[in-house]
């Protein structure tokens, strides 16, 4: 990236993702409320989905794609010194995620604290990450996304139980001599705030699926395009285009609006429904070990949705 060149910086080191054993389909999804895999794919893009186990919690999810994120790194729990957690659907609020991910990886007595910005929350919590190792207060960051939608969604509510879906994507920031994690544009539209919610904890998730859509197919792809003009980059020079994989028509919308016109465009939703604060590392990690995406390359992310938040920076791939 054409960015302050010589100056301190972060870099993504390595990604890891999990996602439960319990596969979904449509068909299945078919048996029990009144949709189809023709109604749910035309509308948002997707054919499967995973769902954790009853037993399983968002910890549990996060430990597993922590943990691959650190072995691949290279480094040892004792390198890590910060983990940031960024998820919205925890049962339990206290203690956070964060420290009983560390704990249970065995990263002794890092910073630890959890992010809520739900879609958006993986680019908060990595501009966060690379904000600290820019500042000297950590060495080594590990940013998790893991969500467990499966138990605050209503099974017959169609309009959202055939969306959401459960998974975790985690990576490691690390130093470097140039920055290779660019700016984060981010901010939020509270005025909208009722369009994704969860009224209390009694409640299902409810979403006003229009209004977001015509909010992020008007209002985002200037973000995206800020974000490449902060990081000194022409969106043609993108590898990746990897936004939060909320909806296959969103998505394709913002793609065209940017003019990525050479990058390879995650469609994980397809596989993996919407994973919230999980969904953009998830995704990036599974093109990673596909081959599909380039050592070096240059990718855009864009993470947004309940608050409602956004946040976009770009990233140089490990």
């Amino acid at each position: 990236m054409k960015l302050a060149q010589g100056a301190p910086g972060a870099k993504i080191l390595a990604f890891g993702h999990y996602q439960p054993a319990n596969v979904v389909t449509n068909d299945d999804l078919a048996k029990t409320m009144d949709t189809s895999d023709e109604w749910i794919q035309s509308r948002v893009g997707i054919a499967e989905r995973r769902l954790a186990s009853p037993d399983e919690t968002e910890v549990d999810l996060a430990v597993h794609a922590g943990g691959k994120a650190v072995a691949a790194s290279g480094l040892s729990s004792a390198d890590i010194d910060l983990v940031l957690v960024a998820t919205c659907t925890m049962e339990s609020q206290i203690p956070n995620a964060a420290g009983r991910v560390a704990s249970r990886l065995g990263i002794h007595a890092p910073g630890a604290f959890d992010v809520n910005a739900a879609c958006a929350g993986f680019c908060y919590a990595l501009s966060a990450a690379a904000d600290a190792v820019r500042s000297g207060s950590a060495q080594n960051v590990l940013v998790v996304g893991t969500e467990k939608f499966s138990h605050w969604l209503d099974w017959n509510d169609r309009s959202t139980a055939v969306i959401f879906a459960d998974g975790a994507g985690a990576v490691v920031v690390g130093p470097s001599d140039v920055p290779r994690i660019g700016p984060v544009v981010w901010g939020s539209d509270g005025d909208k705030s009722d369009a994704i919610i969860v009224k209390d904890r009694n409640s299902f998730l409810h979403q006003e699926g229009q209004t977001v859509f015509r909010w992020a197919t008007t209002a985002l792809h200037p973000v995206a395009k800020d974000a490449c003009d902060r990081a000194g980059i022409d969106p043609a020079e993108l590898a990746a285009f990897v936004p939060h994989q909320a909806n296959l028509r969103i998505i394709e919308s913002i793609a065209r609006k940017i003019g990525a016109d050479n990058a390879v465009i995650a469609r994980d939703i397809v596989l993996a429904g919407n994973t919230s604060a999980a969904s953009i590392p998830m995704a990036l990690s599974r093109m990673i070990e596909r081959g599909e995406v380039p050592s070096g390359g240059l990718a855009l992310l864009l993470g947004f949705g309940a608050g409602l938040t956004f946040a976009a920076q770009v990233v140089e791939l490990p």
